[in-house]
């Protein structure tokens, strides 16, 4: 079906706003792609905050015009999906990692950040843990001394009360009575 001008105009805006925010897109061809197959891909990406549409290159060149990812419009040719995210390393990882399930969806470039990206930096882009993982490493790295102090204060603590002696029994009944009877 095709558009007419008002719905090209409206697709292209609608990209463009996606394309202002987005730190990486990826495109991908998916000839020969399942109907299913392709819902369950659109699902993941949407659980990943993943804009991933279906556009005719045209379409998809003039919303990238004149932005960083400008140079992925010598990609834009044949059936591509393009996976457009504000997440640095999100579209990447959703396309890569359904790419390795399905041989039929083949990642033909990338851009992240205004530089190009090949099918093997595509890859390398989808190994970077997310953010979340960065941040909870960064953290355990940064408690590490704090916890380790900490661990050491409570064996010290540990070995001084085991080193003194045991307090006699007749020691601990009077101390006993004595607050007793002061209360």
């Amino acid at each position: 079906m095709s558009l007419n001008l008002n719905d090209k105009k409206a697709v292209v805006a609608e990209v463009s706003a996606k394309v202002a925010t987005a730190q990486t897109i990826v495109v991908a061809e998916y000839r020969g792609i399942q109907v299913g197959h392709l819902t369950q891909l659109r699902a993941k990406a949407r659980a990943q905050g993943v804009y991933l549409r279906v556009l005719k290159n045209t379409l998809a060149r003039r919303a990238v015009e004149g932005t960083a990812f400008a140079s992925l419009g010598n990609e834009m040719t044949g059936p591509l999906i393009y996976a457009i995210s504000d997440d640095a390393v999100a579209a990447a990882k959703v396309t890569f990692e359904f790419s390795k399930t399905n041989d039929k969806l083949v990642i033909k470039a990338g851009n992240y950040a205004g530089k190009s990206l090949d099918k093997a930096g595509v890859a390398a882009l989808a190994s970077i843990p997310s953010r979340e993982v960065l941040l909870a490493q960064l953290l355990g790295v940064m408690l590490a001394p704090v916890s380790g102090f900490a661990r050491g204060l409570a064996a010290l603590s540990a070995k001084k009360v085991s080193e003194l002696p045991p307090a006699p029994v007749a020691e601990v009944a009077e101390v006993a009575a004595t607050e007793a009877a002061a209360e």
